[in-house]
């Protein structure tokens, strides 16, 4: 995967990496599709979904949370915000020319939250908070970038089947068994079920079923169901309809409504170098292997960080870089370390509070499909595992 420049959500990395881990959500309806399809061997879809080019397309997608957390504190976190997608069922229309534009918003009942690429370039717009912020790389990065091909992430990004099959699907050659369901319907197209089981015995992760297109190998559903939970799957995202057909420029521009404020944030790119770096951040560490790897960053100044410090963002393995220089304080100011950013209406330690509980180690929170162990001692412990063994990698 490339790299890209990064401009974060304004939630602190602590919080976000709590509730990165426990994703969960109950079913969407399909039927079982009457049409016979091609006969596809495991192995060959999967390849088949590696290998096919992005279609350009527009549709709905549903997103479902059950994160099996305590009712959160959200305070003025109101609207379509990500924050919401924490619990609950969202919706989101998403477009997408299939190569480097797209389209995705988060839509309530009375407003939105959208996210537009554009290349090098990407906008965010809440209409609850009457803020646009504009994403962009140095000039000076232009060309380095194009080589790349990379893609920008920006703050508050919103989840499609597509990425969630690709996060699966990249566990599939070693770490898992494949095998496929019956035939299906989707957004009433045909496609295939592909499920995949971990081969890890410590990891909540049960099983996965993608559900693929018969016609463009496009992922149109992702269910992920617990070790935990064999009723229901604990997470799910996917179409409810969609068109394989390229959206037209109006949808896929961005322009901010009348009187509203932009802020703008420039992301540099990574130092390039001769070779692409496999090496881990100073601080982060990495044990056990596939649907078991559980990930460590030691060195976070958590208490810093949920009462919104600037310093504590250097504590943050993988920032450091960024911190001091002109472009890496535009994006400082995002994470609203200066008070002025209406994400710090979110009250961060209660949140904190309410999503961990005390155990002899620190706080620990754990859903159907992962835990979050954050020690005394300032480490932070990642993992799709049982919180028990986060607990004993810490000791």
């Amino acid at each position: 995967m490339s790299m890209s420049p990064r401009a974060r959500w304004a939630v602190p990395a602590v919080v976000g990496a709590i509730v990165a881990a426990a994703f969960v959500a109950p079913p969407l309806m399909a039927s079982a599709s009457s049409d016979d399809l091609p006969d596809v061997t495991p192995e060959q879809l999967v390849t088949d979904v590696a290998k096919a080019p992005d279609q350009p397309l527009s549709g709905t997608v549903v997103y479902t949370a059950r994160l099996g957390l305590p009712s959160l504190p959200l305070g003025d976190v109101a609207g379509a915000s990500p924050v919401n997608l924490l619990d609950g069922s969202s919706t989101l229309r998403v477009w997408s020319d299939g190569d480097d534009r797209s389209r995705a918003s988060l839509l309530g009942p009375t407003s939105e939250y959208s996210v537009v690429r554009d290349g090098s370039q990407a906008w965010t717009y809440s209409s609850t908070d009457d803020q646009v912020v504009h994403y962009s790389i140095p000039a000076s990065d232009q060309a380095r970038y194009e080589s790349m091909q990379a893609q920008p992430q920006v703050a508050g990004d919103l989840p499609t089947p597509a990425a969630a099959a690709r996060s699966v699907l990249n566990l599939v050659e070693q770490y898992s068994s494949v095998t496929l369901d019956a035939a299906t319907t989707v957004a009433g197209r045909s496609a295939y079920d592909l499920v995949v089981t971990p081969k890890d015995s410590d990891t909540l992760v049960g099983h996965v079923v993608v559900s693929i297109d018969a016609k463009t190998d496009t992922p149109l559903r992702v269910q992920v169901w617990s070790t935990k939970d064999t009723k229901a799957p604990s997470m799910e995202v996917g179409f409810t309809d969609v068109t394989f057909a390229k959206p037209s420029d109006a949808v896929l521009s961005f322009t901010a409504p009348a009187g509203v404020d932009t802020k703008d944030v420039v992301v540099p790119l990574p130092a390039a170098t001769d070779e692409p770096s496999t090496a881990l951040p100073e601080g982060v560490t990495v044990s056990g292997t596939g649907w078991e790897t559980v990930v460590q960053a030691s060195g976070v100044n958590v208490a810093g960080l949920l009462a919104g410090s600037t310093d504590a963002l250097s504590t943050v393995p993988g920032s450091k870089p960024m911190i001091g220089s002109k472009s890496g304080q535009k994006l400082l100011d995002e994470f609203g370390a200066d008070g002025s950013d209406k994400a710090r209406e979110l009250d961060l330690p209660t949140l904190y509070q309410t999503l961990t509980t005390a155990v002899p180690e620190g706080r620990l929170v754990q859903t159907t499909l992962g835990s979050v162990l954050v020690t005394t001692d300032g480490r932070v412990l990642v993992g799709a595992v049982p919180g028990s063994t986060l607990q004993a990698d810490a000791r």
